[in-house]
Formats: C-alpha cells, sequence, structure tokens
C-alpha cells in the first residue's frame, strides 16, 4: 500500500490532465488484431506462456470510466453497449496494453552526453565514474538542481516515454545518496504523477553507490541506508519499493540483505539490482529476501537463477543497458528456459537514455533471443507483476485499467521486427492521451 507523502508541497497544477468526467465511455473499435493477453491475475506468466497472447481479430474493446468492460469481436460489443461517449476507430491497426516500464531511473538532472565519447573511446563503466563521471556526477547535478527544475526535465522524459507508449513506469530514487535528498525525490514522484498521464511507481535506491561524502567507509554508508535514511523514506515518502545495487565495488550481497530485510520489516517490498557486471550473489539474494524482482543478471549463475525461479522472482530484462554500455546482452532464451518470467524496462537513465520501449523490444526481440511475442509479454503484463501491478494493468481484459495502444503495424510481430513511429494512439485510464499526427 502507498502511505500518503509527509510535508510534499502541493503540486503545479498547470499541466495536469483534465479530469475524465463520470461516467465516461470510450469505444475502441475495427481492431484488426487486438493483444489481450487475458487470464492468469495473480503471477506473471513464465515458459511457454510467454507466448499466449489472446489474441482476437475483428475486436473492439469498451471502457467506462478508467476500466475496461467488454472485449470481444467488434460486432457483438457494440451490440451488447449502449453508444459510446468517445469513439476511436483503430482502422484494422493493431491495439495491445499500454507498456509497462518496469525499471528507471527517470528522476534525475543534466545529462553525460560526453562519456559517449569516453565509450567511443573504449572506456569501460567503472573508468568512467573514476574520471569523474558515472552516477556520481549525476548525484552532484541532481542535489544541485531546484524542485521545478527536475519536475520540468523529469516531465519531459515521461511525456515522450508517453508518446512511445509507456502508459505505467517505475521511478526509482538514487541520485540525492543523503536522508534529505532522496526523502526530497521520492516525494516528488506523486507531484510528477499528477502533472502528466503516465501512472508512476515510486522505488527507494538510496544503495545505489556510495555517497560522496563516505569515500572509503563504505560499510558506514551501507549502515546509513539500511538506518536512518530508510527509516525516513519509509515514514515520509510514498516508496512502494527498496532496491540495492549489488555489485562489486557497490554493495556486497550481505548488505543487501540487511537493507532489503529492514525494508521488508518497514513495509517495502525488495528489488535487487543484480550481477551486472560480474556474477556477485545478487540473484540468489534475491530470491533469499523473496524479492519482487532482480534486474540485470548479465553474470547471474544457473543455480541463482533456479533459486529465482522456484520463489517466482520476476527477471527484468535491460537490454538497452547493454547497448548503452557495450556490455554482454543477455540470453533470455536461458532465463526462459529455467522456468524464469521476463520482464522487460528501459533503465532510462543518464547513461542508458531510452524513452521508447518500443526500442528496448526492439533490442530484446534481435540481441536477447525473446520472440515477438514474449517481448510483448515481458513489455505489459509481466512488466506488471514487478512493479506491484499486475492485478490492475498489462492485460485487456474486463476489471483492468483501461490503457490501450493504437499500434500502426499489420500484426504485433513488427514491434520486434522495426523501429520508427509505429504508435497511432495512446489510452490511458479510458482517455486519449496521445494522437499521432495526420
Amino acid at each position: 500500500m502507498f502511505r500518503r507523502p509527509h510535508k510534499v508541497k502541493a503540486p503545479r497544477r498547470t499541466a495536469a490532465p483534465p479530469a475524465q468526467p463520470p461516467g465516461a465511455t470510450l469505444l475502441v473499435k475495427d481492431i484488426g488484431e487486438l493483444v489481450t493477453l487475458r487470464g492468469m491475475f495473480q503471477r506473471p506468466r513464465a515458459g511457454a506462456e510467454m507466448r499466449d497472447l489472446g489474441i482476437v481479430h475483428d475486436a473492439a474493446v469498451y471502457c467506462e470510466d478508467d476500466r475496461i468492460t467488454d472485449v470481444g469481436d467488434s460486432r457483438s460489443v457494440q451490440a451488447r453497449n449502449p453508444p459510446a461517449q468517445t469513439v476511436l476507430d483503430a482502422l484494422g491497426k493493431v491495439v495491445a496494453p499500454g507498456f509497462v516500464d518496469a525499471h528507471t531511473h527517470a528522476l534525475f538532472a543534466g545529462s553525460r552526453e560526453d562519456e559517449l565519447e569516453m565509450k567511443a573511446e573504449g572506456l569501460t563503466y567503472r573508468e568512467i565514474a573514476a574520471r569523474g563521471g558515472g552516477i556520481l556526477s549525476t548525484v552532484r547535478r541532481t542535489r544541485e538542481a531546484s524542485d521545478e527544475v527536475l519536475l520540468r526535465e523529469t516531465a519531459a522524459r515521461l511525456r515522450g516515454m508517453l508518446r512511445h507508449g509507456t502508459t505505467t513506469a517505475e521511478v526509482k530514487s538514487g541520485y540525492g545518496l543523503s536522508v534529505e535528498h532522496e526523502v526530497r525525490l521520492l516525494n516528488l514522484v506523486p507531484r510528477l504523477a499528477e502533472s502528466q498521464p503516465v501512472e508512476l511507481v515510486p522505488t527507494f535506491l538510496g544503495a545505489h553507490a556510495l555517497a560522496p561524502e563516505y569515500e572509503g567507509r563504505a560499510a558506514a554508508y551501507a549502515e546509513l541506508v539500511g538506518g536512518e535514511m530508510l527509516a525516513e523514506v519509509a515514514r515520509q515518502t510514498p516508496a512502494r519499493f527498496c532496491d540495492v545495487f549489488v555489485e562489486e565495488g557497490y554493495f556486497t550481497a550481505d548488505q543487501g540483505r540487511r537493507i532489503l530485510s529492514e525494508a521488508k520489516r518497514l513495509g517495502l517490498d525488495p528489488k535487487v539490482h543484480a550481477d551486472e557486471l560480474t556474477a556477485c550473489g545478487g540473484a540468489e539474494l534475491a530470491a533469499d529476501v523473496g524479492a519482487v524482482s532482480a534486474d540485470h543478471l548479465l553474470h547471474a549463475t544457473t543455480a541463482g537463477l533456479r533459486e529465482m525461479a522456484a520463489k517466482r522472482v520476476t527477471a527484468v530484462l535491460l537490454p538497452g543497458t547493454s547497448f548503452a554500455s557495450k556490455l554482454p546482452y543477455a540470453d533470455a532464451r536461458r532465463w526462459i528456459g529455467e522456468g524464469l518470467a521476463v520482464a522487460l524496462g528501459s533503465d532510462l537513465s543518464p547513461n542508458s537514455w531510452i524513452e521508447s520501449m518500443q526500442a528496448v523490444i526492439s533490442i530484446a526481440t534481435h540481441h536477447c533471443g525473446l520472440t515477438a511475442a514474449e517481448a510483448l509479454t515481458a513489455a505489459t503484463v509481466n512488466a506488471a507483476h514487478a512493479v506491484g501491478k499486475g492485478s490492475e494493468l498489462g492485460s485487456v481484459e474486463p476489471g483492468k485499467k483501461a490503457d490501450l495502444l493504437v499500434l500502426d503495424i499489420p500484426n504485433h510481430r513488427h514491434l520486434g521486427y522495426r523501429q520508427g513511429d509505429v504508435m497511432d494512439a495512446v489510452v490511458k485510464g479510458g482517455r486519449v492521451v496521445h494522437r499521432r499526427a495526420a
């Protein structure tokens, strides 16, 4: 459950989307291919289940207020329901659930485009950080930025994500790295949520890197994160999850276990940045603490993946990170073969500035071994489960939120097959929030 934020300034209302009038109805008709992903409310899909899209041809979707109330063939849906106040003609195109981005660091100030040259010269993630780049350079800019700058810059990124079909996104803190700044960042998330249509899920990531004030005192900083910082986050902010970057040079599995155990005691569900650069026991930790998800996993051991599968920890694939950081691509076929439910995230950050889930799907199908159907499942219903929203989002069926995409493609396989603007319309909560210009 979300907690009400403590002492949060009143949000600016100027950019807020108009409220949906009570009793508003929407009909999306003449759908050539409707991807429903219906069924299995209680858990994400794994194995062969990830290929079952529940496709309906010549379909329609009827919505009341912010919920889907009827799905089926176009003629029957229209016959069963009164005329809708708003009609969206899909003109034979593909309709799918809104994308859910299961892993972002979208809340930050500034940029790091200078690091692209360092990458071109062959510098690694750690070498760039040693030169003053990386996470700590963003921490400095984010601490220095005003609330208004952070809100403006982040809202612009969220609008970009919406144009590419993301209707819900996880947003992590982690660029504050002090009690004051981590609380501040998390309390900006509700203001961002009220200023634009993308639904946001806040995650506390104080254990993102060693704060500059604690250089050479890693154990002391880990104690701060798992003690005073976590206590204030749980007391003052709407954070739903607690994440830890378990990696050589960042946080150990034992430190992560202590932080996440305390987070669970305080009511935050655990997540893990696991085994991205080396095998550090992150996958095993995620299974041990019962994490909702473990993300990255490029170097996870087979034993760790199997433990995750046994505990039903969702594996979040971040192919954009491999693309941006010149890291190996994850072997998603291996993950699926081990029985894992796989979700997708953009890892939108200053290091991996990717606002398009379509691009993420394309990389996942071209380089990680996901089929088009598996990638679409990973970017919708499985990602919804990875952010604790599986009972509300990620599929097109009665009772779910009316989050829909109208895609100007002949069938769902084109999502992974091509790049480019295929987003014809985006519906969030039963309201059309984006239309492509004619």
